[in-house]
């Protein structure tokens, strides 16, 4: 290393907060840094770390398709027919004839006119938002939207209100203070589906009752959802039955998709809009071939295979009702995303150290992710874990919660 060189760059004014920035090192020498660990095995029920194998609590994995064979097969075909990658954007050269199965096949599945995918979820949020509002309008999310729309919100030219976490009360106030200032544009809620962190849901019935007194358009980020939710996995706009009144559906393919990239899906003069005016999908490469081949797969088996679902939804239940008898917190939640909440991050720290030493992989989640004082041991669960795993996770988190003074 050029040391002289380095010392140059580093002492520049704009790095400097790059040297002051010491927390994970501060972290580390306490011996409870807990990020970037580098898993050595397929993102399954269990995986491999260091020579160990720990059960999986910490992924998206909901209906444990990234080790299924049929999805894994499709990969492979597709790398073998159409390469690696696609040298390009969708907008110019880099749409394959897979890509538009793909957005038919999804449009199909959501009840919607016509779909389109993106390259990540987060850019998918990015994309669409930025480009569906622009100054004359305004964004209105619950405060504990996830960091891609906050972030597609800051990318548009529109003004953005925040109302309280699921709190319709809030978002009639915010709506009629609006109203009153006679904004002369249009007007988009957006809302998760499934809160990553909290686990609980939307409340979109009253969502889209107020919205459409507004005359606002709604739009769901339904990561965590689809695939989950719903008789048919479709997602929050079906589990509550209102397939017919979100304007806008917006997925990853990382979670229950097992792959790789994003997707919305709405009208097809939404959908033609987006495709193109959208800068974040017009200047991105498209998804590889074996990304795309995965999702297609995955999608067949989500809609052929509801005792997936169930299975999901058993283990979610087990877990829930484990964790309330042994005294922790898990907050609202209402799926497969189980929050145990710790309060202070030194404390939650420890608990993951000691969940880790005992075999378990979590993750620990601390500000500003979620507010002062009430970090968390984030955990989640899939249609793959077996009865013996689940029994194994409580039985530590006892063993922990008890010897920690949690519970």
């Amino acid at each position: 290393m050029n040391t002289i060189g380095r010392q140059v760059k580093t002492t520049k004014p704009l790095f400097q907060k790059c040297v002051e920035f010491t927390r994970p090192q501060e972290v580390k020498a306490m011996g409870y840094y807990p990020y970037f660990r580098a898993i050595a095995s397929a993102p399954a029920h269990t995986v491999m770390i260091e020579g160990h194998e720990e059960i999986m609590i910490g992924s998206n994995n909901y209906l444990g398709l990234t080790t299924d064979p049929r999805v894994k097969e499709a990969c492979i075909k597709a790398v073998e027919k159409y390469g690696s990658g696609c040298t390009g954007s969708r907008y110019l050269n880099g749409t394959l004839d897979i890509h538009v199965k793909l957005e038919e096949e999804l449009a199909d599945f959501l009840n919607q006119e016509a779909a389109l995918i993106f390259s990540t979820g987060f850019q998918t949020n990015l994309g669409t938002i930025s480009c569906l509002v622009d100054k004359r309008d305004v964004i209105i999310t619950d405060r504990s939207d996830h960091a891609s729309i906050v972030d597609g919100t800051r990318l548009s030219y529109g003004k953005t209100y925040k109302f309280g976490h699921n709190d319709m009360t809030d978002l009639s106030r915010l709506m009629r203070q609006i109203e009153s200032n006679s904004n002369s544009g249009g007007r988009l809620v957006i809302v998760d589906g499934v809160f990553s962190m909290e686990g609980d849901i939307a409340r979109l019935p009253e969502i889209v009752e107020i919205a459409d007194q507004y005359g606002a358009g709604v739009m769901v980020d339904d990561a965590h959802a689809v695939g989950v939710l719903g008789p048919g996995g479709r997602g929050t706009a079906e589990h509550f039955g209102l397939e017919d009144r979100v304007d806008v559906i917006m997925g990853t393919f990382s979670k229950s998709f097992a792959s790789l990239g994003g997707y919305i899906a709405a009208s097809e003069e939404i959908i033609n809009y987006v495709k193109h005016i959208s800068r974040e999908l017009i200047f991105s490469a498209s998804m590889p071939p074996a990304a795309v081949a995965g999702v297609r797969a995955a999608l067949q088996i989500i809609r052929s295979e509801p005792e997936r679902r169930e299975n999901l939804w058993a283990n979610t239940r087990k877990m829930h009702k484990g964790f309330k008898e042994l005294g922790f917190d898990i907050g609202v939640t209402e799926t497969p995303v189980v929050p145990i909440y710790i309060g202070d991050d030194i404390d939650c720290f420890k608990f993951w150290k000691a969940l880790t030493a005992a075999g378990i992989f979590a993750n620990p989640i601390i500000p500003p992710a979620v507010p002062p004082g009430e970090a968390l041991i984030r955990t989640s669960y899939t249609a793959t874990h077996t009865d013996a795993e689940l029994d194994r996770v409580l039985e530590v988190f006892g063993k922990v919660g008890r010897e920690l003074g949690v519970i």
